[in-house]
């Protein structure tokens, strides 16, 4: 890494958030720790955070309660650490934003490999760039979208998508690339479901599938931004 990326992690389990931060450290990476979530916040908003792992089970402000406040902010990848096993949690973590989920207890191998992994995929854009397309604009750090200077109501997964595609306004994605970046390496769907999604976030920038400004279908490999 050119620049130490910095991990946020917060668990009220001392022996974890130490040998999560030696573990990291020694591999390269600045490693912040909260052991409740209002720490977490407080840590969040004076530095620069690459990622967050986040226990789900914290005292005073719960891990969900500390997900959905950042993801009303920022779109910075958290990695849930969790005991609980059971796939309605873990469904409903990913659903209010988590990008990825380790069960408790996790090898300290397995963890760094997932961050790794979360953070490829975040790794085209940058907090804090602006991309632009013709008259769309797209602010990464506070995640707006605006179109002739007007902010759009996009879903997570609509920001994400367009944010991609803006990102490298001349390759073609494919929908398996598009979907890995929308849910993840874990996620068990179809690719198609990303049809849906595009119908939608084209309908929200007012683009017409038949002669697209915007975002262009390119038949039997994927989307990118319209060439025209």
């Amino acid at each position: 890494m050119s620049a130490k990326e910095t991990i946020l992690i917060i668990d009220d389990e001392p022996k974890i958030l130490e040998a999560v931060k030696s573990y990291f450290s020694m591999n390269g990476y600045d490693v912040l720790c909260a052991v409740d979530g209002k720490e977490g916040v407080t840590l969040f908003a004076q530095h620069s955070v690459s990622l967050i792992l986040l226990d789900l089970m914290l005292p005073g402000l719960s891990g969900e309660d500390f997900c959905r406040k950042v993801r009303r902010e920022s779109d910075v990848p958290i990695i849930m650490l969790t005991a609980k096993v059971d796939e309605a949690n873990i469904v409903n973590g990913l659903n209010i934003g988590a990008d990825d989920y380790v069960t408790k207890p996790f090898s300290l191998r397995q963890l760094l490999a997932r961050v790794q992994a979360v953070l490829r995929r975040h790794g085209g854009v940058k907090a804090g760039v602006y991309l632009s397309y013709k008259n769309l604009m797209v602010d990464t750090e506070k995640r707006i979208v605006s179109l002739n200077g007007e902010s759009l109501p996009l879903t997570r997964d609509e920001f994400k998508i367009l944010t991609l595609l803006m990102s490298r306004q001349t390759k073609i994605f494919t929908r398996e690339e598009i979907l890995e970046t929308v849910k993840g390496d874990d996620f068990d769907g179809s690719d198609r479901a990303i049809d849906s999604h595009i119908k939608r976030l084209r309908a929200r920038i007012g683009d017409n599938p038949k002669a697209p400004k915007y975002i262009e279908t390119v038949y039997g490999m994927g989307y990118r931004m319209a060439d025209i």
